[in-house]
C-alpha cells in the first residue's frame, strides 16, 4: 500500500511536513509529533507506545451496501458511505490494530471525557475523482500535521500521519464508488479523534461497573482511552448554480477566539459556541459572522473560514491581505494554498492567468477601520473566505454598527484576485492541472 504523487511514483508517502513557514512551532514542543512516544497522564513522563500500523489493518465489508443517492440530491454531510475506519488507543497499550468496518453507531460510556470536557478534534479534506478515474487527496499532509497539533492542545495521543493516511487510503479505495462522477463533486473525509471509552455491544450500563469504571473519573485530566475514526460523505459543488456572494455580520457581541486560547486548533469545542452567533446573524439577514476581536475590531475569520481582503494602495497596486497566524487563526490548508499560489505568481515560479503582474501578499492585522476607509476611497477590491468545503466564498457586504459596508464583486460573483486563484486551486484538485499537492489514492 502506498501513496504516490501525480508527477512521480515514490515507494511510500514520503512528505508529511508543511511546505510553508506558516506552520509555526508551538510552546508545547516537538515531542508530541513523534509517532511512537506518548505521555503518562499521571507522571507526565514520556513513554513508548505502539504506533498506528497499517500492516495490522483488517477490513470487514458490509453485507448490506446502501444504494448510491442521486448526485443532484446530495446535501453536505447528510449521506455517508458504507464503511468507516476505527482505531482505538489506550494509555497502557498505545494504538491498537486499525479496522475498517461497516458504518455504524458508537457505544459511549457515560463518563467519556468527550461528553464532559469536549476532548475532541476533527479534520476535513476531500478525495477527488479525475477524468481518467484516478482518485487523489489534496495536501493531506497538512491535515495530518494540523490534526496532531490539535491533539497536543487537548492532551490527546499523537500518531504517525503517514500511517493514518495509509489506512485512509484503504477506506477510500474500498468506497471509491461513492465518489460522484459529476464535475465539481467529491468525497468529503472527516477524521475525528476523541477522548473516549466504548461499551461492549451487550453492556448493561446499570451493572457493568467494570466497563464504566475503566475510564472511571470525572476529573479534568488527559483521557486514558481515545478513539480515532474516519467517516466519508459524498458531496456536490458548494455553489451548484454559480457563485453567490454572501453578506456578513460584523459581530461585536461575540468573539470566536482570544490570545492564548484554542482558535488555532481544529477542536470540536470551538464550533458549538458559534451556533448562537450564527443564528443571531441570520435573524438580521446575514449569511455568516465576520469575527472581530478587540476594541479596534480586528478581522479574524469568516464563519468557519479563513479571511482574505484585497485593497489597493495609493499607487493602484493590489495587496492580498490575510490575518497572521497569531494563535487565534486556524492555519487553513486552503489559506496556505492561496498564499503559496499568490507568492509563486509574484516571484515568477508560476504565473496565473488573470492575476495582475504585481501583487503585494501580506499576512498582517487588518481592522474594520481600514476596511471602511478603503471602501470610502474606492480602494477596496474584494473580500472572501477560504476553506475546504467552498474553496472560495466571495462577500458582497458587511453589516457593521448599524450600517452596511458594500464590497465589490464581479459579474460572476467573484473578484479579480480570488477568481484566478480559485481557478488554479480547483484545477489542481480535479486533476486538470498537475501538481505535487495531489496524492494518488487509487488509479
Amino acid at each position: 500500500m502506498s501513496f504516490a504523487r501525480l508527477r512521480s511514483t515514490p515507494s511510500r508517502f514520503t512528505r508529511l511536513t508543511a511546505t510553508r513557514s506558516s506552520w509555526r512551532p508551538t510552546a508545547i514542543g516537538s515531542r508530541y509529533m513523534s509517532q511512537d512516544v506518548g505521555q503518562d497522564s499521571a507522571t507526565g513522563k514520556a513513554v513508548a507506545s505502539l504506533g498506528i500500523e497499517p500492516s495490522r489493518l483488517t477490513i470487514t465489508k458490509t453485507t448490506s451496501p446502501k444504494e448510491l443517492p442521486p448526485s443532484k440530491s446530495l446535501l453536505f454531510g447528510r449521506t455517508f458511505s458504507d464503511h468507516m475506519l476505527r482505531i482505538s488507543w489506550t494509555e497502557a497499550n498505545g494504538w491498537e490494530a486499525p479496522n475498517i468496518v461497516p458504518f455504524s453507531t458508537i457505544n459511549l460510556s457515560p463518563s467519556a471525557t468527550v461528553l464532559h470536557y469536549a476532548q475532541s478534534l476533527f479534520e476535513g479534506m476531500k478525495a477527488y475523482r479525475h477524468d481518467d478515474g484516478t482518485v487523489t487527496l489534496f495536501r493531506p499532509d497538512m491535515n495530518m500535521k494540523r490534526m496532531n497539533t490539535s491533539a497536543q492542545r487537548v492532551a490527546l495521543p499523537a500518531f504517525d500521519g503517514n500511517a493514518l493516511l495509509e489506512c485512509i487510503k484503504e477506506l477510500i479505495s474500498l468506497d471509491r464508488h461513492w465518489i460522484p462522477k459529476e464535475s465539481g463533486h467529491s468525497l468529503y473525509i472527516r477524521p475525528t479523534l476523541s477522548g473516549y471509552f466504548t461499551l461492549p455491544a451487550d453492556a448493561n450500563t446499570e451493572d457493568n461497573d467494570a466497563a464504566v469504571g475503566t475510564n472511571g473519573t470525572l476529573g479534568v485530566a488527559p483521557p486514558s482511552e481515545a478513539l480515532l475514526f474516519v467517516i466519508t460523505s459524498p458531496v456536490g459543488p458548494y455553489y451548484p448554480r454559480g457563485f453567490k456572494p454572501v453578506p456578513l455580520h460584523g459581530t461585536t457581541e461575540y468573539i470566536r477566539a482570544a490570545p492564548g486560547g484554542t482558535g488555532a486548533y481544529k477542536l470540536a469545542a470551538n464550533y458549538a459556541p458559534g451556533v448562537v452567533a450564527q443564528k443571531s446573524a441570520a435573524k438580521q439577514g446575514y449569511a455568516q459572522n465576520l469575527w472581530l476581536h478587540g476594541p479596534e475590531h480586528w478581522l479574524t475569520e469568516v464563519g468557519t473560514m479563513n479571511l482574505f481582503a484585497v485593497i489597493k494602495d495609493k499607487d493602484g497596486i493590489s495587496e492580498l491581505i490575510t490575518p497572521p497566524l497569531d494563535g487565534m487563526i486556524l492555519p487553513g490548508v486552503t489559506r496556505d494554498s492561496v498564499l503559496a499560489l499568490a507568492r509563486n505568481h509574484v516571484s515568477g515560479v508560476k504565473r496565473l492567468q488573470g492575476l495582475p503582474d504585481i501583487i503585494k501578499v501580506s499576512e498582517r492585522p487588518i481592522n474594520m477601520g481600514e476596511i471602511i476607509q478603503s471602501s470610502k476611497e474606492g480602494r477596496l477590491v474584494e473580500l472572501f473566505g477560504t476553506g475546504t468545503a467552498a474553496v472560495v466564498t466571495p462577500v458582497d457586504r458587511i453589516g457593521y454598527n448599524g450600517g452596511d459596508v458594500m464590497i465589490p464583486t464581479g459579474e460572476d460573483g467573484m473578484g479579480p484576485i480570488s477568481k484566478p486563484l480559485w481557478t488554479e486551486l480547483v484545477g489542481i484538485q480535479t486533476g486538470a492541472i498537475k501538481s505535487d499537492w495531489n496524492y494518488v489514492v487509487a488509479q
